[in-house]
């Protein structure tokens, strides 16, 4: 199992497979890939600034049917307790995606920078 951060999510729906790394490729070929709620809602936000034209349900829905996505059910307080720990950025769905990955012991798929060098089980 993989989590997905949200340039992730909106990557894979727009087809834009030139921007994963080589790793990232094979992460997402050989992995059931995951994401936290919160990429919903950080999807809606982008909707709603205007930096995607396509609704969070209809992205998800399409990654669904199409890759298998799943939303995780992990219960919210056991990722608000993770999340808790992620004291190194002030990003409010950075701490909730890292956690949420944390909670399930999985890593994360993300091209973010600073995750990827405070959460060790980041891959790009």
């Amino acid at each position: 199992m993989i989590y997905l951060d949200t340039h992730v999510v909106v990557w894979l729906y727009a087809g834009l497979v030139e921007r994963f790394s080589p790793a990232a490729r094979v992460a997402l070929e050989e992995n059931d890939l995951l994401i936290s709620p919160i990429v919903r809602l950080e999807l809606q936000l982008l909707q709603e600034i205007g930096r995607t034209s396509v609704a969070p349900g209809k992205i998800i829905g399409v990654l669904e049917s199409d890759l298998g996505l799943t939303i995780c059910p992990q219960p919210f307080a056991a990722v608000v307790r993770q999340a808790e720990k992620v004291s190194w950025t002030r990003d409010p769905f950075d701490r909730m995606i890292v956690g949420q990955a944390e909670a399930g012991g999985s890593p994360l798929l993300t091209r973010d920078e600073v995750i990827r060098q405070n959460f060790g089980k980041a891959i790009w």
